[in-house]
């Protein structure tokens, strides 16, 4: 990795799983070198996968399997801005549908336990329009979402 700031995410010996659904469903999104542990550790042999470099739309990432220990939770999350209604639903259902769950206002969490943020771009320039009538009405459209819905979105804001 070229990157002087790199993410590290903790993975309880799944971080090549991890490493390549996220490469897998999102754009500009790779797997990177994969390191073997040269020796026993505590939650790991000799050989077993101890790092993992990859890039999530654009951002380079380690994904390091150290044990049990830490999980991830909310306070950290992926926010990934969609153009379209078709882009939304195949983000959100790849997480979803793949061992994660939904939550509120566009979040949901993948099977590993990091969040996401499934961001339509027109919920964002919705709650940034100067109209503090139309941000309001998007506010309260959202807070009812799970995923976003783009045209439910529009309607609020138009009013």
């Amino acid at each position: 990795m070229t990157s002087k700031n790199t993410i590290c995410l903790w993975y309880d010996g799944t971080a090549a799983d991890a490493a390549k659904f996220y490469a897998e469903t999102f754009p500009d999104s790779a797997v990177g070198a994969i390191f073997h542990a040269p020796g026993d550790y505590p939650d790991g042999k000799q050989g077993d996968v101890l790092t993992v470099e990859f890039t999530v739309a654009g951002i380079p990432c380690i994904g390091l399997n150290g044990g049990p220990q830490f999980k991830h939770s909310e306070a950290f999350s992926f926010q990934i801005a969609t153009d379209d209604q078709a882009e939304t639903d195949r983000l959100w259902n790849a997480i979803v549908k793949n061992g994660g769950q939904e939550s509120e206002c566009g979040w949901c969490k993948d099977r590993w336990g990091l969040s996401w943020q499934i961001t339509p771009r027109a919920l964002t320039d919705a709650l940034a329009d100067a109209d503090a009538a139309a941000v309001k009405r998007t506010f309260e459209a959202m807070m009812t979402m799970r995923k976003i819905d783009i045209a439910a979105i529009e309607a609020a804001r138009r009013g």
